[in-house]
């Protein structure tokens, strides 16, 4: 007898239900925008007015999101988690870094303190900030969490701050000992 490649047949085969093809689902960012979530803008310190010349601070909070709903016509869970966040100062600046800041008060630091999110203006003026959260994420077909490849970046809409000049002058007395003072 001689060797095949042809499987032998078998006798205790039921019947044959035909063949199988085994898909693996990769699902790509752009399969996964419509799932995002809608991030808000920034908000800055201290309420949106800076000092030219000194530290505002830049506080954008995401948190992990998860939405579930179907697709390539198969239920589905993703997950967005925020991995970075790039601010655009208005200014001719623009900065990305992994976190969103923190408020002055959670970081238990002064007003006007530098932080990792802040940004000093040097000129007055009014300047429209916008960040972009970039989102990594991982979607769930029912058999655990799977990586999506690359990262998906929601604009968060924008923040408008006032910038002032501050300027400072020794006095003899305060304004409320002399209204008419200087600076007052």
């Amino acid at each position: 007898m001689e060797a095949s490649d042809e499987p032998e047949p078998c006798d205790n085969v039921l019947g044959r239900r035909g063949t199988y093809e085994v898909v693996l689902l990769r699902a790509a960012m752009t399969d996964i925008a419509s799932f995002a979530p809608s991030v808000s803008p920034a908000t800055a310190e201290p309420a949106g007015v800076g000092i030219a010349g000194l530290p505002l601070n830049l506080v954008a909070s995401t948190a992990t999101h998860t939405r579930s709903g179907e697709l390539f016509d198969l239920p589905v869970t993703v997950r967005f988690r925020p991995v970075s966040y790039t601010f655009d100062h208005g200014d001719g600046t623009r900065r990305e870094i992994d976190a969103g800041g923190r408020t002055w008060a959670q970081l238990g630091v002064p007003q006007f303190s530098p932080t990792a999110t802040s940004h000093v203006y040097r000129e007055r003026g009014t300047y429209t900030v916008r960040t972009t959260v970039h989102l990594a994420a991982d979607v769930d077909f029912g058999n655990g969490w799977s990586p999506v490849e690359g990262l998906l970046a929601v604009p968060a809409g924008d923040t408008t701050v006032e910038i002032l000049q501050a300027h400072t002058a020794l006095v003899e007395h305060t304004c409320l000992e002399n209204p008419t003072g200087t600076g007052c």
